[in-house]
């Protein structure tokens, strides 16, 4: 079920053009790699020229799990996602239960 609301949010932020070329997490094609890569080539090109390059490194570990979920879901909303979409998210957020139903007639 996550896989599908998965493909359907990102098929929507990506026929609203919501995520930059500059986004690779969570990207399909992207990675963590083709972010590194990106990173060093722009930074090896400043070194080049001579200019200089400061660096910060931070660390998200968890970080999801400290995101305001109402917040989260307000932001979602101004994206226009479909009800059905942000209510299942809501629930999700919200620790329900979820659950899937297959009706198998004879």
């Amino acid at each position: 079920m996550e896989q599908l609301i998965l493909e359907a949010i990102y098929r929507h932020m990506k026929d609203k053009k919501v995520v930059g070329s500059s986004q690779h997490g969570f990207t399909k094609g992207k990675s963590c790699l083709t972010n590194l890569i990106n990173f060093y080539d722009e930074m090896t090109g400043l070194v080049d020229e001579g200019r200089a390059v400061d660096i910060v490194y931070l660390d998200f570990k968890q970080a999801f799990d400290t995101v305001s979920h109402s917040i989260l879901i307000e932001k979602l909303m101004k994206y226009m996602l479909d009800e059905q979409t942000m209510r299942w998210i809501e629930n999700w957020l919200n620790s329900q239960a979820q659950r899937v139903i297959v009706r198998h007639e004879v």
